[in-house]
């Protein structure tokens, strides 16, 4: 490294130290290092209150630990007792809105696609990371500047930035938006002539942003992301770091070249070590297996004693036994060796690489032989899936993770650390470096005989150890980042800070009602298992996540789909304590399973949130399992859930048991629902306003507090008919429709999204979707019909075309009239149809024999014959003794509907015993009665 990288000081920065006076709080102090120290004290004498440290999700970690990572009150590596002091503070800073001002907003309804090259983004690696720009999409258009933005699985604290970022014209313009110069920010639509104008939906302000997660590394990280620094100090002291650990620790990275000069090691590779099970001769994968000619590692491979044919899973690993100083105990481990250096010479262009030499090999000897002179974890890994999967290789605690050097090098930087200004912020870039900087490292075998770089980083999600690894050279690889980190700090605002803090979300220090807008990216599933994961960090913060509250599916802790799903209704619970009634909650998800996703939505709707719109997030670069997964989707799903405002649920509580309050909920439930989606120019159709959803909705709504419908499906969809406008199959306000039909008369009849044929529930929507666009016969219907069909749900009983079509719509004998869907379909698309009278006979033949959608009116009825026969098929499901493997899951959810009307509980959860718990999991309708139903019977017991 060169001198003069660590000489460039910035005389500004000289007297950063001595800046003041500081404010906090309505507290006034000289500076900021007394407003560390006043409020570090004040933290000190809470953690010795038994109660704070019983609050949910408080991390495992001594006092002088969580003191040690904190910065409060901004940011607390537990629970933080001012989070409500700063919400009154900012509340009485916002703004002040017009008289007679109302908060209203649709959701958030067009799709969104933002990449991940960015400095700000890039600044520091996560599991999952939503990217920034994405989410300020979302702040912009439900907030205004100083609303409080609330995250409670915050992870790198993207929401944060995002916040912050809203107020900075370059990058809001960067989102394809105008900002006028009174702080406007304007985006492009159609107008009534279909021609752009640019219209103004939101302003140019920093929102306030409080930020929590369960995990000390996530909350350590956000609060680096969200506090200002300047980057001109952080470099300076960064390099007078990293020169410091050069001086003391460079020699473990030299190696001699063959002309005698001394060269840096870049990289060192590692193998594993077999013994062969014809001969019990060593083999060295890397020499045996490894093809770098052609980039490639061969299947099968000769013992190089015996000639032997061999397979690496046939193989018996070679061993190794040495006394662990660390942990006092004399361990075994499997053996790996050193089979090849990347170096670099001063002066001389290029890299070069050889075979270890006795120098190199001596080199690591005698590393290994010398006590690492500074502290480094060293603790037993913790329970769990992924901490324990390298338990059968001998490594079984935090230091194993690492070869002597890199964890010789690690320590060392962690004790120079322990004196810097910059402590926090050092720290958080060594932690970006640690799984590069293990033996998860893997290298890109396919790359070796070409000029890219041989880095494959880790396998994400895991803590997978290859058979074939990189050791960085640790200095250079920090070296590498400190420029990526600068580049981020210059980028954002000097004065804002967001807070951050530790502790699950299920229960909060903050009072109902009082935030503005909530931004969650929360664990899905099993997709992820964070608190193992993040341990390796954690074990070097010295603080730890509690996973009792976890949200995840993970057999090692215990946790089914069910646990998960309580967990999160938990979360969501909290969360509608805290919005204000009126705002909106997004939430991303990131899971391939349909369990998966309906449990994030049962758990939604059980708290009182009413789901308004689902669109897609493409965050341009899917994680592992998603590119590799042949079920996995290329998008992220976003839900848009609204809390419903306190003017109606008070309403509700008067109306709830007349009919008055079903029609109240559903014009209410309109106000939030977008009254057009797009798909680039096309118009699309919004299915959350189609009958049979809002129907849905209002049964949910119903059922979750605990009253009676009080009106059945058909009634339903005549009133709808009386009250609503309908367009296109869908319903709207008497203002909304005025605004659907200018953007109909621009963009043309909106397109129906495509649909796949699973199961009678589907057959019957895609059925009604053919035959409404055009009244068709059976002869016509079949055969389309028959190529929907692939995938039919296992455990569904699979109806004949005719059943369906009996059951579910009519079809005109040809004697009367014509009926009037058919009549318009045959006069719009045949001139010599026009203008005949419905009982023409012309028109007559032309419409003999075709299925159409009924009306309402005679849909009741329809609907009453096929409800009798659905409940008659659900009474043998309930007399049946064993499991049921094949039944129609429509009969059942009819049957639920009816003992749930009739409080017969037992009969909803008997019948839910006797079906797989996957059918159960993946249907929210089935889900929901017996959710409420267990509910129910656990109450009265």
């Amino acid at each position: 490294m060169k001198v003069d990288l660590f000489e460039n000081i910035d005389e500004e920065n000289r007297t950063a130290k001595a800046a003041g006076p500081v404010a906090c709080l309505g507290v006034t102090f000289a500076n900021d290092a007394e407003r560390r120290t006043w409020f570090a004290e004040k933290l000190r004498e809470k953690l010795k209150d038994p109660e704070f440290r019983k609050i949910e999700g408080f991390p495992i970690g001594s006092d002088e630990d969580i003191l040690a990572l904190s910065d409060a009150p901004y940011y607390t590596a537990c629970p933080n007792p001012w989070i409500a002091d700063f919400i009154a503070e900012w509340e009485a800073q916002k703004p002040e809105q017009p008289e007679g001002y109302h908060y209203h907003r649709e959701p958030f309804a067009a799709d969104v696609s933002e990449g991940k090259n960015d400095p700000i983004y890039n600044a520091h690696s996560y599991h999952t990371k939503v990217p920034h720009k994405a989410i300020m999409r979302y702040i912009l258009h439900y907030t205004q500047p100083g609303d409080i933005v609330f995250d409670g699985f915050c992870g790198t604290g993207m929401t944060g930035v995002a916040a912050q970022m809203c107020g900075d014209r370059e990058v809001v313009m960067s989102l394809g938006y105008q900002v006028k110069p009174d702080g406007t920010i304007l985006q492009e639509e159609a107008d009534e002539d279909g021609k752009k104008v640019w219209r103004p939906f939101s302003k140019l302000g920093v929102r306030r942003a409080i930020l929590n997660d369960l995990s000390p590394a996530a909350t350590f990280i956000s609060y680096n992301y969200n506090t200002p620094v300047r980057p001109s100090s952080f470099e300076r002291e960064a390099y007078r770091i990293l020169r410091e650990v050069e001086n003391k620790c460079g020699w473990m990275y030299e190696t001699k070249h063959p002309d005698g000069r001394i060269g840096t090691i870049n990289y060192t590779v590692w193998s594993d070590v077999f013994a062969c099970n014809e001969c019990a001769g060593e083999v060295v994968f890397w020499d045996e297996a490894v093809d770098e000619q052609n980039g490639q590692v061969h299947d099968s491979f000769p013992c190089p004693h015996c000639n032997a044919e061999l397979t690496k899973r046939r193989l018996e690993r070679a061993w190794v036994n040495k006394y662990d100083v660390a942990i006092g105990e004399t361990i075994k481990q499997a053996k790996q060796v050193p089979v090849q250096i990347n170096y670099s010479v001063a002066g001389v262009s290029g890299r070069f690489e050889k075979k270890p030499d006795e120098g190199d090999l001596a080199l690591i000897a005698k590393i290994e032989n010398e006590d690492i002179p500074f502290w480094h974890p060293s603790s037993r890994m913790i329970d769990g899936r992924e901490t324990r999967r390298n338990d059968p290789i001998g490594i079984t605690h935090a230091h194993h993770f690492y070869t002597k050097r890199n964890l010789r090098v690690l320590a060392t930087l962690r004790h120079i650390l322990s004196t810097s200004e910059m402590e926090s912020q050092l720290l958080c870039l060594v932690g970006d470096q640690l799984p590069r900087a293990s033996k998860m490292h893997k290298i890109a075998v396919s790359r070796l005989n070409t000029n890219l770089s041989k880095t494959a980083g880790v396998l994400a999600g895991t803590l997978y150890i290859p058979s074939n690894q990189i050791e960085y050279c640790l200095i250079a690889m920090i070296g590498y980042r400190i420029k990526d980190v600068s580049s981020y700090l210059s980028k954002r605002d000097r004065t804002t800070r967001q807070i951050v803090f530790t502790s699950s979300s299920e229960k909060m220090l903050m009072p109902d009602n009082s935030l503005d807008y909530f931004f969650f990216d929360p664990p899905f599933g099993a997709n992820i298992n964070y608190s193992e994961l993040n341990s390796l960090w954690e074990f070097w913060l010295k603080v730890l996540t509690n996973n009792k509250p976890e949200a995840v599916e993970n057999s090692a802790q215990g946790k089914s789909l069910d646990e998960y799903r309580q967990l999160m209704a938990g979360c969501f619970e909290e969360a509608y304590r805290l919005l204000k009634p009126g705002r909106w909650l997004t939430v991303e998800f990131s899971n391939t399973n349909a369990s998966v996703w309906n449990s994030i939505q049962t758990a939604l709707t059980e708290v009182g949130f009413i789901v308004a719109n689902v669109s897609a997030l493409d965050k341009k670069q899917g994680s592992f399992k998603a590119v590799t997964t042949p079920t996995a989707v290329k998008q992220d799903l976003v839900i848009s859930a609204y809390k419903p405002n306190g003017g109606f649920e008070e309403r509700f509580q008067q109306e709830a048991q007349t009919e008055e309050g079903v029609w109240d909920f559903v014009r209410t439930h309109l106000k939030y629902l977008p009254v057009t989606k797009r798909q680039g120019a096309l118009l699309l159709m919004v299915p959350e306003r189609d009958p049979r959803i809002l129907f849905d909705q209002m049964i949910t709504y119903y059922v979750r507090k605990g009253y009676p419908v009080p009106i059945s499906s058909q009634e339903f969809q005549i009133g709808l008919a009386q009250r609503f406008s309908e367009r296109d199959g869908m319903y709207f306000l008497p203002d909304q429709v005025a605004e659907y039909d200018r953007k109909k008369m621009t963009s043309g009849a909106p397109q129906q999204l495509s649909m796949f044929v699973s199961d009678e529930a589907s057959s019957i929507q895609w059925l009604r979707q053919l035959i409404k666009e055009k009244p068709q016969t059976f002869s016509d219907i079949n055969p389309q019909f028959m190529q929907q069909l692939g995938g039919w749900s296992k455990n569904e009983t699979q109806l004949d075309l005719r059943e369906l079509l009996n059951q579910n719509f009519l079809c005109y004998d040809g004697k009367g009239p014509v009926p009037e869907q058919i009549h318009a379909y045959l006069s719009t698309n045949w001139k010599e149809l026009r203008n005949l009278p419905k009982d023409d006979p012309t028109l007559v033949t032309k419409a003999r024999d075709r299925w159409y959608v009924p009306d309402p009116y005679k849909a009741g009825d329809l609907e009453k014959l096929r409800e009798k026969s659905l409940l008659k098929e659900f009474e043998a499901y309930r007399q049946e003794k064993k499991k049921l493997k094949i039944f129609r899951l429509e009969a059942i959810r009819v049957g639920f509907k009816k003992a749930w009307v009739d409080r017969d509980y037992a009969t909803i959860v008997a019948v839910a015993d006797k079906i797989p718990t996957s059918v159960l999991e993946e249907d929210p309708k089935l889900l929901m009665w017996y959710d409420q139903a267990t509910t129910r019977i656990g109450g009265d017991s």
